[in-house]
């Protein structure tokens, strides 16, 4: 039996693992960084990630349900609650902090600063 690949974007880093791993267990395994302040405990959303295609997941348990609301319906998930059950492409989110100074390095160069 193969085991189920996480492939893990914008890195493109892909890891096996068994089934019922959470995306965040994977992520750790596959050394991609996915912000988590609560430890895996549906508590704080920094976990957030975007899931199109999630046939491979197990579906959203009630926390997750409740914390992500109407995302879960754009396909985010938490991925210290959405488990592998096979082969999924996972979307990692630019940390905010990043995305601010990359905007703000984008607009000093548009000006010419």
């Amino acid at each position: 039996m193969t085991l189920p690949e996480v492939t893990f974007l914008p890195d493109g880093k892909k890891i096996r693992v068994r089934p019922g791993t959470t995306l965040l267990d994977a992520g750790r395994h596959a050394r991609v960084t996915i912000r988590t302040r609560c430890g895996g405990k549906a508590a704080c959303l920094m976990c957030k990630v975007k899931v199109e295609e999630q046939s491979g997941l197990t579906p959203m348990n009630q926390p997750e349900q409740l914390k992500l609301g109407e995302q879960g319906a754009e396909g985010y998930r938490l991925a210290c609650q959405a488990r592998v059950r096979g082969d999924v492409t996972v979307i990692i989110p630019e940390d905010p902090l990043k995305a601010a100074v990359r905007a703000q390095l984008a607009r000093q160069a548009e000006d010419g600063i």
